[in-house]
């Protein structure tokens, strides 16, 4: 290779690292920034993570303590002063509910109960069975037209708890004298698919109770 030859492939080698160079200052900064996002967003999600357990952790003790107490009214009393969001507002309202029953107070019972079912953020199976629950605690404290109101979207096709909305309904025939309304219900739970032995067994009872058959169509 000639002098001259070798100079210009050391003249384009020399330009070609100043370009080299002057793309880097430009545009280094950017793989920089790759990584940073990279290595910032993998922290905070196990950030969010041992945040969320630590939650998760906590409201399981305060819930399992206020559990402990012996006392129906002491527990609801317990479970009424912890808080909650999400799905664990509607679980914390759920043992409330329960709790409150217990202890006779049927007032804070449904009161919670319908938060469940009014809460639109909620999954809709939370909020179906709030509203089951809602009428069977409140029971002939609450009108049957307002109870057969409230059973009737519950009962519809696809919903979660029709079979258990349906025998809802069925009781409120026999209270009401409807004996043959009464018995037609039963027997529709028997033909619902994924009906409950003990479901099952206490439509049957109902049945036979009333006068009809089981078997008959």
């Amino acid at each position: 290779m000639s002098h001259p030859d070798s100079f210009i492939d050391e003249v384009t080698e020399e330009v070609r690292r100043d370009k080299l160079f002057a793309f880097f200052r430009k545009y280094g900064w950017i793989p920089l920034l790759v990584v940073i996002l990279i290595v910032g967003g993998a922290a905070w999600r196990e950030y969010t993570k041992a945040q969320n357990a630590a939650a998760a952790q906590a409201f399981g003790d305060a819930v399992q303590s206020a559990l402990s107490q012996n006392d129906p009214v002491a527990r609801s009393q317990a479970l009424q002063a912890l808080h909650a969001e999400g799905n664990r507002a509607a679980i914390l309202d759920f043992l409330t509910a329960g709790a409150a029953v217990e202890a006779g107070d049927t007032k804070t019972a449904t009161s919670a109960l319908d938060a469940v079912a009014a809460d639109a953020s909620l999954p809709q199976s939370y909020r179906d069975l709030a509203a089951l629950k809602r009428v069977v605690v409140a029971g002939d404290t609450m009108a049957a037209d307002a109870r057969t109101a409230a059973l009737k979207p519950l009962a519809e096709a696809g919903r979660p708890y029709r079979p258990l909305a349906m025998e809802q309904l069925a009781l409120i025939a026999v209270e009401a004298g409807d004996k043959t309304g009464a018995i037609t219900q039963f027997k529709a739970i028997l033909q619902e698919p994924g009906v409950t032995p003990g479901l099952r067994r206490r439509a049957t009872a109902m049945i036979v109770a009333l006068g009809g058959d089981p078997a008959a169509n």
